[in-house]
């Protein structure tokens, strides 16, 4: 059972992380939970009041996210080398520290305890001087030593001469190049010189051009130099490592009060963030009691807009221990119980709280049930869910621990539902424990009212807006309201009629107001009733489109007779029918230009034959070629071997 996500209490830690800097800090509020020493719970809350004190007196704190440098610091420890880049980190640490101590330095002004966390913190100035005169933009600088400088200088004479003496070349021997400027190729100069006028150029070939007409050579007098700069390579980076390996012994004397910087950058860190949050939040610091009682005045859900947030007004302990929710399903009661058990939690975690004052009691266990659970991989119902979670908080319950249930008994057969939350809630009694329970049940209304230790209380609901007021009213036990939001939401009469009759009898229909009567009756205390919608309004909805099946009955021979004059479709183009339709329903069409097979969907009559020919017409003066027609005449006088031939 995740406690935390189920008040919401993960949600409010993701806002937290968002407040800290160092990686540190947001792994430890990720796994932050309720303290049960009071000693620690109560020095919690102190770093959380000062911490809140010191910003909103001095600003945002100058924290830096460290976790590189413990990196860095291990490889200083080891002995190996590290690189300008490293260092340059290592000097942002070290900055940042100095920053630190002077907003610290500020606070003690104000005798803030936590201010006095700047005796913990050492900008090792000396360090810190050194990387930044020695490591710039990434690079160990020119003037990090007076020899590298030298050594630098003298490498820039060197590539120098090295350019001057390839230019010399050049210029004089113009019609051996085959362009007007010198390049580097392999880290030595070189001129572009015409494969035929090779001999003529003192020097070593370096390379070439793709196509080889090109050679790039180094000319001899440069080559002289690029020994000499080779030279004073060695000697830089020599020159070089011995300053990095300076820097890096000098962090890994200072190791231990780097590490202190380090765990002190990210405990205060941790202890701003609480004040960031508060300020965010709009929290105040809680009281804190082990005597089981927990106050709240104007608090609210800290997730929840403060301008239409309504205030919580909430009290349990001394005698009461058990405090039974009813009201209608919108009216709230979910939020108020999340609303008491993360405001608990926050302030046993050392948070402040969202509210305008708060006494609130220490708690070995947070214990819950809120939500249907549904889970069909686990083959659980929304009955099952709640049993098994109110099994669980059961067996871990005592006398201690505070407990919140939503929807007690829900998610069965009303009658034995209301038997199983008065078992839950006997059995929550005889604990001890502070237990907040939601239901609709009046058979447990009935039962907290009559038993020791219970109390009932109410959501206040406007009937009017169909909108909880978010206010509960401990002491009076609440109505479901159901009837009441379903007659706003237009439900008709004659079904809250048949509902009320099922619920409570044929009396209680006779002296209930339905829609605009009761308006009416508000308004001018008649009781004439006005026009109210009797019976449910059906809305039109889309209609399936089923496919028109052909009549087996249908007689397609005589559908279209020879001669008819169709259209086709979907050109509609006009033709006639030269063979009516065959067994599959298929005809054959003269069109001005071919003669075509085509279903008789796609054709509708347009002229019928008999209004086109006389009755007896030979259509074979329209069908028929000229050739057969004359072998269709011989074939009536005499035997013929002559074939008739119809294009397909």
């Amino acid at each position: 059972m995740n406690i935390e996500k189920q008040i919401e209490f993960d949600k409010i830690k993701k806002i937290w992380m968002a407040l800290a800097v160092t990686d540190q800090a947001k792994e430890r509020i990720k796994n932050v939970t309720f303290y049960l020493s009071e000693s620690e719970l109560r020095k919690q809350l102190r770093d959380t009041t000062d911490s809140r004190r010191l910003i909103e007196k001095l600003g945002t704190p100058p924290l830096q996210n460290v976790e590189e440098a413990k990196e860095i610091l291990m490889i200083a420890e080891k002995g190996d080398c590290l690189t300008p880049y490293q260092l340059e980190r290592v000097e942002r640490v070290l900055a940042a520290v100095e920053r630190m101590k002077r907003y610290l330095e500020k606070g003690k002004e104000d005798n803030n305890p936590l201010a006095y966390y700047e005796e913990n913190l050492d900008a090792v100035e000396e360090l810190r001087e050194e990387i930044g005169r020695q490591i710039r933009g990434g690079e160990v600088d020119d003037y990090a030593s007076r020899e590298l400088s030298q050594i630098r200088i003298r490498m820039a004479g060197c590539q120098e001469q090295m350019k001057q003496k390839a230019e010399q070349v050049m210029r004089s021997q113009k019609e051996c190049m085959a362009d007007l400027y010198c390049t580097t190729r392999n880290g030595r100069i070189c001129v572009p010189v015409k494969k035929e006028y090779k001999f003529r150029i003192s020097g070593t070939v370096v390379d070439k051009s793709a196509s080889g007409s090109t050679l790039f050579m180094e000319p001899t007098a440069a080559a002289r130099y690029y020994e000499e700069l080779q030279q004073l390579t060695i000697s830089e980076e020599n020159e070089v490592y011995r300053i990095l390996y300076t820097l890096t012994a000098m962090l890994g004397a200072s190791a231990e009060a780097m590490r202190e910087n380090i765990r002190v950058m990210e405990v205060l860190d941790f202890i701003l963030s609480k004040g960031k949050l508060s300020i965010d939040l709009g929290a105040v610091e809680p009281s804190v009691n082990t005597e089981r009682r927990i106050v709240l005045k104007d608090a609210r859900h800290p997730l929840m807009d403060r301008e239409r947030n309504v205030p919580l007004q909430f009290e349990i302990g001394d005698n009461i221990r058990g405090i039974v929710i009813t009201g209608p399903n919108t009216g709230g009661k979910t939020v108020a119980i999340k609303t008491v058990m993360l405001g608990c939690m926050m302030a046993q975690c050392g948070l402040h709280v969202t509210c305008k004052e708060a006494d609130i009691c220490m708690n070995s266990a947070y214990l819950c049930d809120i939500g249907d659970g549904q889970n069909i991989a686990e083959n659980l119902s929304t009955f099952s869910s709640h049993i098994k979670n109110v099994l669980e908080v059961l067996r871990e319950v005592d006398r201690e621990s505070l407990v919140i249930m939503d929807e007690l008994g829900s998610g069965t057969d009303p009658a034995e539902g209301m038997g199983i939350a008065v078992a839950i809630l006997e059995e929550l009694r005889k604990s001890g424990a502070l237990f907040l329970v939601t239901t609709h049940y009046p058979e447990v209304k009935e039962y907290a009212d009559r038993t020791e230790g219970l109390i009932n209380a109410r959501m206040t609901f406007d009937r009017e807006t169909l909108s909880p007021a978010y206010q509960m009213v401990i002491g009076e036990a609440g109505e479901s309201c159901a009837f009441h939001i379903a007659d706003r939401l237009g439900m008709p009469e004659e079904m809250l009629k048949v509902a009320i009759r099922a619920a409570y009898g044929e009396d209680a229909v006779a002296g209930y107001a339905f829609g605009e009567k009761r308006e009416c009756m508000e308004k001018n205390g008649t009781a004439e009733k006005t026009d109210v919608a009797d019976k449910m309004t059906k809305r039109s909805t889309g209609k399936i489109v089923r496919i028109k099946k052909a009549n087996p009955r249908e007689d397609l021979s005589t559908k279209y007779r020879l001669g008819d004059s169709v259209m086709v479709y979907p050109d509609k183009k006009i033709g006639i029918v030269c063979k009516p339709i065959n067994e599959k329903g298929v005809l054959r069409v003269q069109l001005p230009d071919r003669k075509i097979w085509i279903n008789h969907k796609r054709v509708k009559l347009h002229v019928a034959a008999e209004e086109l020919y006389p009755e007896d017409y030979d259509f074979n003066i329209l069908f028929e070629t000229v050739a057969n027609r004359k072998i269709l005449h011989d074939m009536d006088r005499k035997y013929t071997e002559e074939v008739i031939r119809h294009e397909e």
